[in-house]
């Protein structure tokens, strides 16, 4: 399925999930613009997925709407890419990769098969925008969603810490 969403500019408020055909199957509630955390909602308002930073962590921790943990993603070192892990635990291990400058991101099982497929779809002076193509059987769109947002998150945290130590 082909799903677009995005972030706002100050990572605030409510912004619609679509589809290929521009139709809302869902929404992101991106909480606060001091804190890292998104709640994920299908298209009856039905919670369905979070994401949040743990207390001092640069780890991306992801729930269902029931509470329970799916999986935690963090940044690996890497001096040419941009790589990520998300380990879903008994569900396997994914590994999310992109060429130094490019906006395309690749998820792999541990296999080195691709189950899915996203991009920065924005402009430079746009909040973030996303296409994800998930093709996965045991990785769920919603899921998928918040590891992209989460992506997202460690970029802009990580963006914003270099920012200021050069300061």
């Amino acid at each position: 399925m082909h799903l677009y969403f995005k972030d706002n500019f100050f990572s605030s408020g409510i912004t619609d999930i679509m589809d290929r055909e521009g139709s809302v199957i869902g929404s992101l509630d991106l909480k606060s613009a001091f804190g890292s955390s998104l709640d994920v909602y299908n298209a009856s308002g039905d919670p369905v997925c979070s994401g949040s930073f743990r207390f001092f962590s640069n780890k991306w921790h992801i729930v269902s709407g029931s509470g329970e943990e799916l999986g935690v993603l963090r940044m690996r070192m890497s001096f040419f890419t941009k790589k990520f892990e998300y380990n879903a635990g008994s569900r396997g291990v994914y590994e999310i990769t992109s060429p130094a400058f490019s906006n395309e991101y690749e998820i792999t099982d541990a296999a080195g098969r691709g189950i899915a497929h996203f991009s920065r779809i924005s402009g430079w002076l746009q909040a973030g925008a996303y296409l994800l193509q998930n093709e996965s059987d045991v990785l769920g769109d919603w899921e998928l969603v918040t590891v992209v947002m989460g992506i997202h998150q460690i970029r802009k945290r990580n963006n914003s810490a270099a920012a200021s130590s050069s300061h």
